[in-house]
């Protein structure tokens, strides 16, 4: 493992207990901000109360997680352009991928924790996909589970622990589906899988391609370490590819 992606999870694990090291440097534009308050108050400007942010001009415009972004805009136009009678979400997020569908479409949200929302267009339903009940079996004609399914049964969402919990969750994820809907999965890719506890399993795609015999392969939407989008990839080029944490969206029909 390198040493940039140890700092990355001793960076992560900070987070998660509140101290970002990387926001520090920040104090270096703590100039910036009393000039700026500085010039405010001499041309008249009237201020209420101090409160410094003081980074955002360092920032990309709408700085975003390109992997993600793109994710989440591909697959809801993939479900724009199908058009399905019930789409139902396990897991996605909530201010990107179900906010996009929401604003065209009524989607319904499943997910292992509650959620507190009233907004037309989202219906939600407390669910744990490793038990769910028979009445979801041939529920909907279009499902999605978009960077969800690597974290299943790692604990870290308060699931159950269970190493094979994804091919549970992908058996699952067909069972809701009816004959010829479509899946829309998405996970973290890499030429080799790893398991980062508690955070998230990265899969080689090829896992993935055969992992249930009533899925068909459709397509596939890659995106790759650097945020570069390949749509309707080749998926067999990536046996000749070195990569190390992409994004793999695979397209399944049920047979």
């Amino acid at each position: 493992m390198t040493k940039i992606k140890y700092f990355k999870i001793i960076h992560t694990f900070l987070c998660s207990i509140g101290f970002n090291l990387l926001k520090f440097k920040n104090i270096l534009y703590l100039y910036k901000y009393l000039g700026d308050l500085y010039k405010y108050k001499k041309k008249g400007g009237k201020i209420d109360y101090l409160f410094p942010i003081i980074s955002d001009h360092k920032q990309q415009a709408g700085s975003f997680d390109k992997q993600y972004f793109y994710q989440d805009i591909i697959v809801a136009q993939e479900i724009f352009h199908k058009r399905p009678e019930k789409h139902v979400d396990i897991g996605s997020r909530l201010d990107g991928f179900v906010s996009n569908v929401a604003s065209f479409r009524e989607i319904e949200v499943f997910d292992i924790r509650p959620l507190n929302i009233d907004i037309k267009n989202i219906k939600f339903k407390k669910i744990d996909l490793m038990d769910m009940g028979e009445n979801l079996q041939n529920y909907s004609d279009s499902v999605s589970c978009l960077h969800t399914i690597e974290h299943f049964g790692l604990g870290r969402y308060g699931d159950k622990i269970d190493p094979k919990a994804y091919l549970t969750g992908i058996y699952n994820l067909q069972k809701i589906l009816k004959k010829d809907g479509y899946l829309y999965l998405s996970m973290p890719i890499s030429s080799n899988t790893k398991i980062y506890f508690n955070a998230e399993r990265v899969f080689n795609p090829f896992e993935i391609l055969n992992i249930n015999e009533k899925l068909e392969y459709v397509k596939f939407h890659f995106i790759d370490d650097e945020g570069k989008i390949f749509l309707n990839y080749d998926i067999q080029n990536l046996k000749n590819k070195v990569f190390n944490y992409s994004c793999g969206i695979f397209i399944f029909r049920k047979k």
